[in-house]
């Protein structure tokens, strides 16, 4: 089952500012969102990416795990802001390229993918495709959602 978002969830109520940002992937996206989400006048949500000493990278590549991430799909960056929709724009911008990566490139290079690729290869593989899927399924609607006229 691919995962739930919680940023789509978020966007559908109309009235939260959202953004995913990933420090390591795009600096000013970041710091972008966190003065959007601070002058919104009401809820903002920042879901963040946090690599993470579990995911068996050595800590101080952090932040190119964090490029890995939203170059392959997984992390795609955007910014929510209902704002927008009173200047008659959509209000969902993607701030991140489609996907340059593989996800599998990105995924083996963490613990928690690597370890069922050694110990069970063919489990590992058909999740993987399952995996690569939801990434593309995912950026393709994204990027519909951002290219949406606005309702007038």
């Amino acid at each position: 089952m691919p995962k739930k978002d919680l940023g789509l969830i978020a966007m559908s109520y109309g009235g939260i500012y959202v953004a995913k940002v990933a420090l390591g992937a795009n600096p000013n996206q970041t710091v972008k969102a966190f003065a959007e989400a601070e002058s919104y006048n009401g809820p903002s949500l920042i879901i963040a990416y946090s690599h993470c000493i579990a995911h068996g990278i050595a800590m101080e590549d952090g932040l190119n795990e964090q490029k890995k991430a939203v170059a392959c799909g997984h992390w795609p960056l955007y910014r929510f802001d209902p704002r927008l929709i009173d200047a008659g724009k959509n209000p969902l911008q993607m701030d991140s390229k489609a996907p340059t990566l593989d996800f599998a490139e990105y995924a083996y290079g963490e613990n928690r993918y690597r370890t069922l690729k050694q110990s069970k290869p063919e489990v590992a593989a058909a999740l993987m495709e399952l995996a690569k899927k939801d990434v593309q399924w995912k950026a393709s609607l994204m990027e519909k959602l951002a290219g949406l006229e606005p309702c007038k």
